[in-house]
Order: C-alpha cells, then sequence, then structure tokens
C-alpha cells in the first residue's frame, strides 16, 4: 500500500507542470454574415488577443493609416504592425471565409488560435464591408470586449454586429465607380475626414454587379443583424502524467508479488 501511495504522489507531481498551464487555451472563433441575400459581404476578418492597450481608430478623429488599411482595401498590411507595435506579446491572425475570398451573404469561416488568458484577455476586430470606399466594422474602445475573467473563464461567447454598427473611416470619396466590390478601387480619391457611423450610404450601391456576380441590395435598416463573431473553448487534451508507466509497472510488480506469494 505504502509503495501505491508513493507511486500516486509522484504522479500527482510529475502532472503539477501541466496544471501551471492551465491559463493557456485554444479558442476557435467562428465569423457569419448574417446579411440578407444579395446585401453586403466583407473582407477575411482581422483580429487581435491583447491586453487592452491598441486602440485601432476612434470616432470623431481621422482615420489611422492602420484602419484605413482594413477599410478601404480589407487589408492588416498596416493593421498588424501598429497592433504589434503598441502590444507585441498580442495575438493577431486572421479568420478566413470557407470558400475563401469575400464572405458574402450567409457565408462563415472559422480559426482557432492559441491563447494565454492571463496575458490577453481583451479582443479586437476588423473587416472592410463591400460595396464601400471605405466602410468597415470593428471596435473603436480597446476593452470593449473582453474575452476571458481573471481566473481564465470565457465569459463573451459571442459579439452581434447590426447596421448601425458600420463605419465610414472618412478616408476615401465615396464614388461607385472606384468602390471596392463593384468598381475600381485603384481609382479611389482622398476625402480627409474623420471616422463616423454611416450604413444608410450602402443604398445608393443598389442595382450594381458586385464581384461575386449577385445584383446588390442593401435592405439594411438600423437594428439589421449583419455580422457574428462566436467563440468556443476547446476541451484541452488529457494530459498523461510522465510518473503514469511507472505507476502502472508498480502496480503490476505488486501483482505479480501477489501471486508469489499465494503459490
Amino acid at each position: 500500500m505504502r509503495l501505491i501511495n508513493s507511486l500516486f504522489a509522484a504522479a500527482v507531481v510529475a502532472g503539477a507542470p501541466l496544471a501551471s498551464q492551465a491559463a493557456v487555451v485554444q479558442l476557435k472563433v467562428t465569423v457569419e454574415n448574417l446579411a440578407p441575400g444579395d446585401s453586403i459581404s466583407f473582407a477575411p476578418l482581422r483580429v487581435g488577443f491583447h491586453s487592452g492597450v491598441f486602440d485601432a481608430f476612434n470616432i470623431g478623429d481621422a482615420a489611422s493609416a492602420a484602419i484605413v488599411s482594413v477599410a478601404e482595401g480589407g487589408s492588416g498590411a498596416a493593421w498588424f504592425p501598429a497592433f504589434a507595435a503598441v502590444d507585441p506579446g498580442a495575438v493577431t491572425g486572421t479568420v478566413l471565409p470557407d470558400p475563401a475570398g469575400a464572405l458574402l451573404p450567409a457565408g462563415s469561416g472559422q480559426q482557432t488560435f492559441t491563447i494565454d488568458t492571463d496575458v490577453n484577455p481583451f479582443f479586437s476586430f476588423a473587416a472592410m464591408v463591400v460595396p464601400s470606399n471605405d466602410f468597415f466594422i470593428g471596435n473603436d474602445a480597446p476593452t470593449a470586449f473582453r474575452l476571458f475573467d481573471g481566473a481564465g473563464h470565457l465569459i463573451t461567447n459571442h459579439i452581434l454586429q447590426r447596421a448601425r454598427d458600420v463605419w465610414d473611416a472618412g478616408s476615401e470619396v465615396f464614388d461607385p465607380t472606384a468602390a471596392a466590390f463593384v468598381g475600381n478601387n485603384d481609382l479611389r480619391a482622398d476625402q480627409n475626414s474623420v471616422v463616423a457611423f454611416n450604413f444608410a450610404e450602402l443604398a445608393a450601391f443598389n442595382g450594381l454587379v458586385t464581384g461575386a456576380g449577385y445584383n446588390f441590395n442593401s435592405q439594411l435598416a438600423a437594428d439589421s443583424e449583419i455580422y457574428r463573431i462566436s467563440f468556443q473553448v476547446l476541451p484541452a487534451p488529457v494530459p498523461v502524467p510522465a510518473a503514469l508507466p511507472l505507476l502502472l509497472a508498480g502496480v503490476g510488480a505488486l501483482g505479480a508479488l501477489s501471486r508469489r506469494a499465494k503459490g
């Protein structure tokens, strides 16, 4: 019995380092386009899990180069470096639609990220809305969305965006002939305005043929649901303590001794 107790104690000690990693989780992020058929689509979602210090833009201010890269072309080319410069420990990436390309109405996509919930409990996101010249979705305040509490528990399981949440970067002049998804975005012209909410202007694209081949029809009201981001912590694999083989060997040895004693 003493031997068994000792072996169990060894197994517990061997498993202790695994317990210290409890704050690190595998987080599955799923995105869904909830807009009506033939309505808006979205560029791939750029995401960041962080400490709460990266502020990509502010309402009423001129758009930063970071958010302009998202709003005018759907790219994270400036957004990701700006994120890393402010918060080097952040985890950033992209959630791609499936199939790849624009996230069309009724479309979805998902990606899994490894997150240290102690270090990066907050979530930021940005994606271009198309067709548009410079519309996007994203969070103004860096601490607007906290995913994990101090104990590492997931406290936000989804983020819902409505039409009224669509931003206008104010960086590019509204022009359907130069708008992404329905025109030639290389013809864009600077507007030099500020970031503001704006979804009503999307109706001006009605009837135009999109890059996906459908005739655009906004159909949006302020409360229309357009986008959902969902979060799920994946089950962790059951760790096998390093001492488990020793424990099993010891149990086997005791069995052999017992059989000899009976013999």
